[in-house]
């Protein structure tokens, strides 16, 4: 099957528009339901071969951009309110982390910016040396004089040591 013609884009979008952006309106963020009608029109015009049932189609183009959408604002908002309330979570605890994720983040937190810079770039990035160095502007030697500063200060902010008292 051929991909649709205009002429066929044109027809589908004069008789399903409206009704999909009422349907969009349903699901979707206000203010978003023409958006994504016309994202789904876009990606039906991208389409190799025309779907054998453009509505259903576009129906289905249509809910799943409003639900993603709306995944993706209810996430960010999230993020916000952790934002403003100072509370910004980097790591996810679960229960086979051998590491404290409270103080781990605490501990990142308080390393200065160019310092958290590279710890970033290195261990969450998966950067090497080499691009840590390129993407900060810096020199090889200088960038891993840093890493390790940062570890340590990182292990001396974690560091835990078991007080035991004798009687």
């Amino acid at each position: 099957m051929a991909s649709a013609t205009p002429a066929q884009l044109t027809q589908w979008y004069d008789a399903h528009a409206p009704a999909l952006v009422l349907y969009a309106r349903q699901l979707a963020p206000p203010g978003e339901a023409e958006d994504i009608v016309h994202d789904a029109f876009v990606r039906l015009m991208a389409q190799r071969a025309a779907p054998a049932g453009a509505k259903a189609w576009l129906h289905r183009a249509v809910r799943n951009a409003a639900i993603s959408r709306l995944r993706s604002r209810t996430r960010r908002r999230a993020r916000e309110r952790r934002v403003a309330a100072g509370r910004t979570e980097l790591f996810e605890r679960r229960e086979e982390d051998l590491l404290d994720a409270r103080a781990a983040e605490g501990a990142l937190a308080s390393l200065p910016a160019e310092q958290r810079e590279v710890i970033v770039l290195r261990i969450w990035a998966g950067l090497t040396l080499q691009q840590t160095a390129d993407t900060m502007g810096r020199s090889v030697p200088a960038v891993f004089r840093l890493y390790r500063a940062s570890l340590a200060a990182i292990r001396k902010g974690m560091r835990n040591p078991c007080e035991t008292k004798t009687p």
